[in-house]
């Protein structure tokens, strides 16, 4: 490999010194000199030119103890894991209880107010005399003093940021025994401090308490309407100890897929430091090379690669990674290499004009499809984030994939998540909205803190820009929202920058300035959005950008049934509580099922809802709709789970419908909050903290499917004059369409059926279309609108008592497609009919269970006491003459399937 002057020259200097002789003197010293004198026979003047050593990544994860610092007869002790937290590695000793049990969340709160030390030691590693070594610290929570062999080597206040330090000069020589020691500060206490050294600013926020704004670590540790307050602190990502004289310190890529989607150019970045002078990028995919270049060090290349295999949405294609790798080189050795894996393809989000109606669309288009973006918003998968395993990131993100969902939103209170969270969306095909980690508040902005924010923002992007899943930025979650309930100053056709910072709504500066700045210069093929939510005159208007919809449940507390009168473009957060399993419940009973707590209100039950007012609306919803009682524990669990599950399918199931094609894209996304919790208890989640489904998951699952039929009734009355009270005519109907989000026209029959709700005879069934009926692909389609089947009203059997269930059937063979249930509401008027005949039986290959009852029931749940046993649809609507088929995975001969269902009790 040749070399340029410049590098020739160097080495030639290099000569001079000594290390780079080959000296036959035996000698102990490294450092002996020219002027030392040797015998002909033992002094060899035949240069060895340097050779360039490979870049060496030592982990410090050995030998780390810790302990309290502001406790004198507190002692070190070993830590559980690594990277750790302080609560983890109390946790692993028994110092203290578990914080997730029982109340004992109270029990800990000291831990946040304390000062805790980590040390180890760890032998310096031999270091040539052109080479450097460097710690790298992912990640310290939060105000971290890092002293090295009694020098402090970094001060840190933003757990976001990773830090690197170059402790060539402080390492003791000749494999001596380094000692690392940091010492975390009270991050609660600093916020408080801070917040009254800031005394002009207007401190506010919703959750937590005001010390969180002024401190840069994950806000969701100060609590919030669904989480512990848990105040940790320590070495949350792992730390190493680099040795090089080169090295990559980042790769990066420019990928832009042609209209055509017959081409793609992959641009290919690689920063360098040191003399090593040559990079070498090579692409594979499935192990196989596509494409290679070697080019000088600094430089980019740019490859062209025909008919590439694109990455797409789970359902709409595949998801096939290409390896990026780029080898750093010198003489032919290899010095570096950083490989990372990308997916190609063209992600656009469209806001236009639409067709007969004010604003403009906000939907995601991946290589020319416009995606109906069902999914969910992600909060942390644990308070303690170290002991999120990888493979449990994929369990949840697998069970978003499986639940017929295509995005998730990384919300801005938590974490920039993992790589094992992203790579798993990648590779199972979750589009992902990130949001900076900014929420609920109004966070200051004096300078130092700006330059905080501008360096977390930059570095985090670099984390993350190479992940195909990646597909929007949001600068923060509801803080526009948090200063309009306040009213802030916010002006939006003010856009005099500098001004903002001297307003008292100064993060505005954040939103719009720094962290746009940001993505513009490092990711710029993916849209910035200032905040969620965002667009339109204010954060509540339906016509522009995306909303959050919580005038269900908070707010005005509408009916879930006028989910079809809330809805907007893009609806990125609504929700709806309801208990967790209640194997759950007796996993954080101190005493299990046999706890004297075990009931619906009482106070450790209690304890395990943050939410403000949470029985009040749990009641609200509970019993406009159904009727319950708090015993037993089972029957009102599963109550929440029904009510919670019907709220939910009906958002998709309205706002769905608004998805009606070009032009029409009048809704193009719900992502409910949430999938996930952080610890076991009773919140919006529809999969509590051990991953089990709840009963929202399936009736979730079932709407967005690839094809589904909605209906809903309507009454509509029609007095025959202005006047009266007594001559008005009432009519019910029930108004049903299709959703097809296939990429295929399909051509169906719909069947609709009816029934007495309280006999089980049926008193209807025709097919509603006479000519064959097209849903058009990627749309829903109005099918039909025609009154409630009444034939028996003369005998009492009225629209009130009428169940109607809808069937989309293939033309071709009769097969059932799709099927819905549509009820009289609410619920609690209607006089179920206690089931005789309700089976669930476990088919002889143990992969199937069959649901079918004489009577129409409502929401038969199938259950089984064995964690192990997963059902694939749950909580099913069962009319006469109808066999349900439920798959099963992980069920035995010995497995035993009960059932559950509303009025059972």
């Amino acid at each position: 490999m040749s070399t340029s002057p410049g590098q020739a020259s160097t080495k030639a200097a290099d000569l001079s010194k000594v290390d780079n002789l080959d000296i036959n003197l035996n000698l102990s010293s490294s450092t002996t000199s020219h002027s030392q004198t040797a015998t002909p026979s033992s002094f060899s003047l035949n240069p060895k030119p340097h050779q360039m050593e490979p870049r060496t990544v030592i982990p410090i994860d050995k030998n780390w103890e810790f302990k309290q610092a502001d406790k004198e007869d507190s002692k070190y002790l070993p830590v559980g894991q690594f990277p750790t937290n302080v609560h983890l590695d109390l946790l692993s000793h028994k110092l203290i209880p578990d914080p997730y049990i029982g109340k004992n969340e109270n029990d800990v709160q000291w831990i946040g107010e304390a000062v805790w030390v980590y040390k180890t030691t760890f032998p310096s590693p031999k270091v040539g005399s052109s080479a450097k070594a460097v710690i790298a610290f992912d990640g310290l929570d939060t105000f971290a003093t890092v002293v090295l062999n009694g020098k402090t080597i970094l001060e840190t206040e933003n757990m976001f940021i990773p830090e690197r330090v170059d402790v060539t000069a402080d390492l003791k020589k000749d494999g001596g025994e380094n000692e690392l020691v940091i010492t975390f500060d009270s991050a609660y206490l600093r916020g408080w401090k801070l917040v009254e050294k800031f005394p002009n600013h207007k401190w506010g926020c919703w959750n937590g308490d005001n010390s969180r704004l002024a401190v840069r670590k994950t806000q969701y540790h100060w609590g919030w309407d669904w989480g512990p307050t848990l105040l940790t602190c320590g070495p949350w990502r792992p730390i190493n100890l680099e040795v090089y004289e080169s090295w990559i310190s980042d790769l990066w890529f420019d990928i832009d897929v042609d209209k055509s989607l017959k081409k793609a150019t992959v641009t290919t970045h690689a920063s360098t430091e040191g003399k090593a002078s040559k990079v070498r990028f090579d692409i594979s995919l499935n192990g196989t090379l596509v494409a290679s270049q070697v080019v000088n060090a600094g430089s980019s290349n740019t490859f062209t690669i025909s008919d590439p295999e694109l990455w797409y949405p789970v359902r709409y294609g595949k998801q096939p990674l290409y390896t990026v790798t780029a080898t750093l080189e010198e003489d032919g050795k290899e010095i570096d290499s950083i490989s990372k894996k990308i997916g190609l393809r063209r992600a656009e989000l469209v806001q236009r004009p639409l067709k007969g109606e004010p604003g403009t669309s906000f939907f995601f288009e991946v290589n020319g499809i416009p995606i109906f973006c069902g999914g969910s918003d992600w909060i942390p998968a644990d308070n303690f984030i170290p002991r999120i395993s990888r493979e449990r990131y994929y369990d949840w993100v697998k069970l978003v994939a499986e639940g017929n969902q295509f995005m998730i939103r990384v919300w801005g209170g938590g974490i920039y998540e993992e790589q094992a969270f992203y790579d798993a969306c990648d590779e199972l095909g979750i589009l992902v909205w990130q949001d900076f980690m900014f929420g609920c508040g109004n966070y200051p902005a004096w300078p130092e803190l700006l330059d905080s924010i501008k360096r977390e923002a930059e570095e985090n992007i670099k984390l993350l820009r190479h992940h195909p899943s990646i597909v929007i930025y949001a600068g923060n979650n509801e803080d526009y929202q948090y200063a309009e309930s306040v009213n802030l100053t916010w002006e939006q056709e003010n856009k005099d920058a500098e001004s903002w910072l001297k307003t008292d709504f100064p993060a505005r500066y954040i939103y719009e300035k720094i962290l746009p700045d940001a993505c513009r210069k490092l990711t710029p093929s993916v849209y910035y959005h200032p905040g969620s939510p965002w667009g339109g005159v204010d954060t509540r208007d339906p016509t522009v950008g995306d909303i959050h919809q919580w005038n269900v449940w908070h707010g005005t507390q509408e009916k879930y049934q006028n989910f079809d009168k809330l809805v907007g473009r893009f609806v990125s957060e609504f929700g709806m509580e309801a208990f967790p399993s209640v194997k759950t419940i007796d996993a954080f009973l101190p005493l299990g099922k046999d706890d004297p707590d075990r009931y619906p209100q009482s106070s450790t039950i209690d304890f395990h809802n943050k939410a403000d007012g949470h029985e009040r609306r749990i009641a609200l919803y509970l019993v406009e709709n159904m009727r319950y009682a708090p015993d037993p524990l089972e029957q009102f669990v599963y109550c929440t789970q029904l009510m919670q599950a019907e709220c939910l399918a009906s958002a998709y199931r309205l706002w769905k419908r608004q998805w009606k094609g070009p032009g029409r894209e009048y809704c193009s996304g719900a992502l409910v909050w949430q999938i996930n919790d952080c610890w076991p208890v009773t919140s919006w989640a529809i999969c509590d903290y051990y991953l089990r489904p709840k009963h929202a998951y399936f009736t979730v699952k079932r709407e967005m499917a690839p094809l589904s039929v909605g209906m809903t009734r309507r009454e509509h009355t029609h007095p025959k004059n202005k006047y009266t009270r007594v001559d008005v005519e009432v009519r019910t109907q029930v108004e049903i369409w299709g959703s097809n989000l296939t990429l295929e026209d399909l051509t169906v029959d719909c069947l609709v059926k009816a029934w007495d709700v309280e006999t089980g005879k049926q008193t209807y069934s025709e097919t509603v279309n006479q000519e064959p009926l097209v849903l058009p692909k990627n749309q829903s389609t109005e099918i039909a609108a025609f009154d409630v089947p009444e034939p028996k009203k003369d005998e009492g059997v009225t629209a009130a008592r009428t169940v109607v269930a809808a069937y989309l059937l293939s033309r071709e063979d009769g097969r059932q497609l799709a099927r819905y249930v549509n009820w009289p509401e609410p619920l609690k008027y209607l006089h179920l009919a206690q089931p005789a005949q309700l089976r669930a039986d476990l088919s002889d290959d143990l992969a199937t269970v069959s649901v079918s009852a004489e009577v129409p029931v409502k929401g038969v749940a199938v259950e089984s006491e064995d964690d192990a046993v997963r059902f694939e649809d749950n909580l099913v609507d069962v009319v006469p003459g109808e066999v349900v088929k439920i798959k099963v995975r992980g069920a035995t001969a010995a497995t035993v399937v009960g059932t559950r269902y509303l009025g059972m009790v």
